[in-house]
């Protein structure tokens, strides 16, 4: 479940936004429900963070040692980055160095899947969480690359308010994230080379970053991006999906508050919510995937929307194409790996096939691969071996393939 839930961002944005429903009283005035501040002052922003630039570190600190990761030092890093608004914000990464590290040897930034709303739900929180429900499942696959002497940057890419879902905000903070790492003189990774890997949610945020970092971060330099079930059109996701009722309803719903959150203004989704669907907001508001799952399972959006007070409102969908890859018109200037599942029920494919399209008609070398797999879940960890092999041999400097 834990790669398939980013697949339903804003699965509910939209069908709140045009459902014609009458269920009950309004909520008009309804405000975004933010997660609890993190209690450790090193998240915190600092009071002058305004005169701050993008990617300025503003703090770091030494962590334990995990011991799923074996001799790896541990090093967190908080960075000025922007949100979708185009203010500052101070966000965090983690940076795994391995024991066999030599100075400017690889930086890949992997982008993980973060299925949350609360606070404890970044990967910051679930390297060192006790929770066998929030543990990093991908060590084994992580624990390869160190042994490359790769160092691992794993931001926090929902962001200091878990923007759940807000794809485009997660490219900005990867590549503040990563501008950061290359500052901090300890990590040794000032002249690394650099790619980004990650998958479904985390893929999302590496394909934005990818897309965004010709304008966004432009003095980077990236040797390729890896970037597999990637969601690239939130608009045809929800125009697939009905009101039938749905275990996973609530990471849906979860999304569009993530949205709400980024969007306030744009995106006032608890306007249209009824008491009940207000009440599973409050459950969810500082949960991760188990307390999202649980507080929407077999509901619908149905049970939930109050109001169509957002039906004919531009802004709605404005907010789901600013966050869809396939409608943005910036280019990666860097090779991209892709792969998929041949037919995934969970994402539009036809989507990401256009987006390719897109990249090898601008010179972008683009190697996609199918797998015949089953499911969402399964492309995931059969496709990521090739990905890895395919960053290795732009480290090591081979020309990149292209299937265009």
């Amino acid at each position: 479940m834990r790669h398939h839930v980013n697949t339903a961002v804003a699965a509910v944005v939209l069908l709140l936004a045009t459902a014609q429903l009458a269920i009950g009283p309004g909520t008009a005035g309804a405000a975004p429900l933010y997660p609890a501040p993190d209690p450790d002052p090193f998240y915190a922003a600092p009071a002058d963070l305004d005169r701050a630039e993008p990617g300025d570190v503003l703090a770091v600190r030494p962590m334990p040692g995990i011991i799923a990761f074996p001799g790896t030092t541990v090093t967190m890093v908080k960075f000025r980055s922007t949100n979708s608004a185009g203010a500052p914000i101070a966000a965090t990464t983690t940076v795994l160095t391995p024991p066999n590290r030599a100075p400017n040897r690889p930086l890949l930034s992997y982008q993980h899947i973060i299925n949350g709303l609360g606070t404890q739900c970044a990967v910051s929180r679930v390297l060192y969480t006790a929770d066998p429900n929030l543990a990093v499942r991908e060590a084994p696959a992580l624990n390869t690359v160190l042994l490359r002497g790769w160092s691992i940057a794993l931001p926090d890419h929902l962001g200091p308010t878990g923007a759940y879902g807000a794809a485009k905000l997660g490219g900005m903070i990867t590549l503040d994230g990563i501008r950061a790492a290359r500052k901090v003189a300890e990590l040794g990774l000032a002249k690394s080379p650099v790619a980004m890997f990650g998958y479904s949610g985390g893929g999302m945020a590496t394909g934005w970053a990818a897309a965004l970092a010709p304008t966004y971060a432009p003095e980077l330099e990236f040797v390729g991006a890896a970037e597999g079930g990637v969601p690239m059109n939130l608009v045809k996701m929800i125009e697939a999906l009905g009101y039938n009722r749905h275990p996973a309803f609530g990471l849906a719903m979860a999304a569009a508050i993530g949205l709400e959150r980024e969007y306030p203004t744009q995106l006032p989704i608890s306007d249209s919510m009824n008491a009940n669907g207000l009440a599973i907001r409050a459950r969810m508001a500082n949960g991760c995937t188990n307390e999202i799952l649980a507080a929407g399972a077999g509901l619908s959006v149905t049970d939930v929307a109050a109001s169509t007070s957002l039906a004919e409102d531009p802004n709605a969908r404005a907010v789901l194409e600013e966050n869809s890859l396939e409608l943005f018109g910036g280019v990666p200037k860097m090779p991209i790996y892709q792969w998929r599942s041949h037919d995934d029920a969970l994402i539009p494919v036809a989507s990401i096939d256009n987006t390719m399209r897109r990249y090898c008609a601008a010179g972008v070398r683009v190697k996609s691969e199918l797998f015949p797999s089953p499911d969402h879940l399964s492309t995931a960890v059969l496709g990521a071996p090739e990905a890895v092999a395919w960053l290795e041999d732009r480290f090591n400097g081979k020309p990149a393939p292209s299937g265009c």
